[in-house]
């Protein structure tokens, strides 16, 4: 049995595909637009005091290797006297530094 395809109406099927998948289209973008969701983050205090602390680091100068060498060669010599009061203003220093940003050395 031949069939006559001259005579088949194939314009329907289409358009009530296109027109089905175009509903599905903006069933899924209503869908995805109104379930959006933001994000956000929240810095705890101390991961703040930690970028203070990093931001205050990296403007501190890096560090001097000649010095370094200096003072060790000065050491192994005998020729390094330590101030003791400069020592103690120094080290109270880094306290207070250390205490404004939270991080006390207990």
């Amino acid at each position: 049995m031949a069939i006559d395809i001259n005579k088949l109406n194939t314009t329907t099927p289409l358009r009530a595909n296109r027109d089905m998948a175009a509903k599905a289209n903006d069933t899924a973008t209503k869908q995805s637009t109104s379930s959006v969701k933001t994000d956000s983050v929240s810095i705890t205090s101390q991961a703040q005091q930690l970028q203070s602390a990093q931001a205050k680091m990296s403007s501190l100068p890096e560090i001097d290797q000649k010095k370094v060498a200096e003072i060790k060669l000065a050491i192994t010599e005998g020729r390094y006297k330590v101030d003791p009061e400069k020592l103690a203003a120094n080290i109270a220093s880094f306290e207070a530094e250390l205490s404004e940003l939270g991080l006390d050395a207990e």
